[in-house]
């Protein structure tokens, strides 16, 4: 008899290692438990978009998707062209779908790929919903019969995915202002599926962008995975550096994440990214409708939302939390550490191409470029230190682990008073002076993450060891 197959839906979507866990008959039992939902829930006649980044065999994972579903009777709305992930959210609200599902394992490393299920908003699938398809997944998995399903003759459409993408990113963002200047903009596409948004959103003004790995390549050379941060960053600081750019701009390998690296090639915390879009979108912008947020984003949001009288709604980690708190509560804007935010009138959904354009309009608006934007961040807020650090685990060790995060409960972290905790989601240790910590399990990777956050980096590194020690990882 054979083993059953491993697959957990985690923090957003479902990820393996190709040919491991991630295989086609694996991808195939994901969509009928997909399509079985739809059925469930009297949604199957609107049908599913069906999407793909630029990872190894994504196009044939997504057809075998789009197969499936139509032999429960279902349409499908198949891409044409590798494109971003929140190109599908969009594209879910375009066609009026039911869902979306999109083959992506984001900025996981090269031999893994995923699948992760959008809602009918735009955005991540709810937890209820991803509940719901995992007991369908688990009848599939387990041979259980289906029952009725949809008697008609389904269709699978191939369709422009970029075009539609593109025209909703002009409606979200008026780029004339920022094409009229002339700054010189260097964007990293890191092989991913986001090569090319920019030269098309910004052509023929002033501005000067520059392309760098644009070229798609589903083993990312040069990087352990294609996640924008700061050691996967450095042929994007060099090439600021070499063309005298004023910024750099990054998008992880399916585009829904940004980094930002500054005119000296500078790396800016994720933190400190959306904390500067947070002032941005509530200053310049004026929109002051809250701010959702996971509880590992920057304690910076919370002191610039007080000063522009703004709500805050911490999630667990994940946008499967963010996005609907953002709907929920009206938000004018949502993000999470890993470098995704979200902007009201656009999808519920990280957008990096969105944040990067909204990160070049704050230094046109503002006449400023991004150091001295920081400067002026840190002189209205005072100084933050900010930093993760991922610890590997084997998966025996992952109870144990587990029970760790769960129960510690130290009095101090770095000499710095313990104030309060919270444990939707690992463990948040609200410190003295505004500091934070927060250990947890990873929902994609078999990871412990860490975090922290301070006024100065010899107190950060102090909160992170002692961390590491209550941990004892």
């Amino acid at each position: 008899m054979s083993e059953r197959p491993n697959i957990q839906f985690g923090t957003d979507g479902w990820r393996a290692i190709v040919a491991e866990d991630f295989t086609f008959a694996n991808v195939r039992a994901c969509a009928e438990a997909v399509a079985r939902n739809l059925i469930a829930t009297d949604r199957a006649e609107q049908g599913l978009v069906v999407g793909f980044d630029t990872r190894f065999g994504s196009s044939r994972f997504a057809n075998a998707v789009a197969d499936v579903v139509n032999g429960y009777g279902i349409s499908t709305h198949t891409f044409d062209v590798a494109a971003p992930t929140p190109a599908c959210s969009f594209a879910v609200v375009d066609h009026s779908a039911a869902n979306g599902v999109m083959i992506t394992a984001s900025h996981n490393p090269p031999e893994w790929n995923g699948l992760k299920v959008k809602s009918s908003a735009g955005g991540s699938a709810t937890p209820d919903e991803v509940a719901q398809i995992e007991g369908h997944l688990a009848d599939v998995l387990n041979g259980r019969s289906a029952g009725s399903i949809v008697g008609v003759e389904a269709t699978n459409t191939v369709f422009d995915v970029m075009a539609p993408y593109i025209e909703q990113l002009h409606r979200v963002i008026d780029v004339a202002p920022i094409k009229s200047h002339p700054v010189k903009v260097v964007v990293d596409a890191m092989h991913g599926s986001g090569a090319g948004v920019f030269p098309k959103m910004l052509a023929g003004g002033a501005i000067e962008v520059t392309e760098i790995r644009s070229d798609q390549n589903p083993n990312f050379p040069g990087m352990n995975q294609p996640e924008p941060i700061a050691h996967n960053l450095i042929p994007l600081s060099e090439a600021v550096r070499e063309i005298g750019a004023d910024v750099g701009i990054a998008l992880d390998g399916d585009a829904d994440r940004v980094g930002i690296v500054d005119e000296d090639g500078q790396y800016f915390t994720t933190l400190e990214v959306f904390s500067l879009l947070t002032d941005h979108f509530m200053g310049r912008r004026g929109e002051c409708g809250g701010v959702a947020c996971t509880i590992t984003m920057s304690s910076m949001v919370d002191k610039l939302s007080a000063r522009y009288d703004a709500p805050v709604y911490r999630t667990p980690v994940g946008f499967k939390f963010v996005g609907p708190t953002m709907i929920e509560n009206g938000c004018s804007m949502g993000g999470e550490e890993s470098g995704g935010y979200a902007f009201k009138g656009h999808v519920p959904e990280r957008d990096g191409s969105l944040s990067g354009l909204l990160f070049l309009e704050a230094m046109v608006m503002s006449g400023k470029n991004p150091s001295e934007l920081l400067t002026d961040l840190h002189a209205l807020i005072g100084p933050h230190r900010f930093r993760r650090i991922d610890v590997s685990y084997a998966e025996a060790e992952r109870a144990n682990l587990a029970k760790m995060i769960a129960t510690a409960s130290p009095t101090a972290l770095g000499g710095l008073a313990l104030e309060s905790d919270d444990r939707r989601d690992g463990v948040r240790f609200d410190l003295a002076g505004g500091s934070w910590a927060v250990a947890r399990m990873s929902g994609t990777e078999p990871l412990v993450r860490l975090y922290a956050e301070t006024p100065d980096n010899t107190t950060l590194e102090a909160v992170l060891g002692d961390l590491r020690s209550t941990l004892g990882v």
